[in-house]
């Protein structure tokens, strides 16, 4: 039974939302994920593509002998695919044990982001899912969308991940 199978949703609050973020672009857009799901960013690297997976999942990459999926948020969220240059990066995080790539289109930097500096997600109503959405962190003049990303990655698709890269994600 994973992790996920035995946890209960506790409601997130401001206090715990605020920490260390990795920033990085997509689409114009700066987001942020919790500094502490990270485990490596890599420059661009070959890519074995899946056959029959999600169009979102582009495959898989060996990292040092380990097969970790790697997935295009871009893709995730609804956008044309990543066009691959100098600054596309992979952000190696784990989520539920497991490993898992990112591609995004630039990694920016680390930011502190307190807890009076980030909002709840304004609700623009209608049928838009927003739970992947920790809030809204506010940096500067910017506004950093702060993810979650094992919501991103509802449990149907992590298994098609695991299931389809012939091995548990994390060895």
């Amino acid at each position: 039974m994973n992790q996920s199978e035995n946890s209960i949703d506790v409601p997130v609050t401001l206090d715990d939302r605020a920490g260390k973020y990795l920033t990085f672009e997509l689409n114009k857009t700066e987001f942020g994920i919790e500094i502490l799901s990270v485990v490596e960013i890599l420059k661009m690297m070959e890519i074995t593509a899946i056959p029959m997976w999600p169009e979102f999942a582009q495959g898989t990459i060996n990292l040092r002998g380990r097969v970790i999926p790697v997935v295009d948020l871009r893709q995730k969220f609804q956008l044309s695919a990543t066009e691959k240059t100098e600054q596309t990066c992979t952000i190696v995080v784990e989520l539920d044990g497991d490993q898992i790539g990112v591609m995004v289109e630039a990694v920016n930097e680390v930011r502190d982001i307190s807890e009076d500096n980030i909002s709840d997600t304004p609700n623009i109503g209608g049928s838009v899912d927003s739970d992947f959405i920790l809030g809204m962190g506010k940096t500067d003049e910017r506004t950093v969308i702060l993810l979650n990303l094992e919501k991103i990655l509802v449990g149907g698709e992590m298994e098609v991940l695991r299931s389809e890269s012939g091995e548990p994600v994390l060895s």
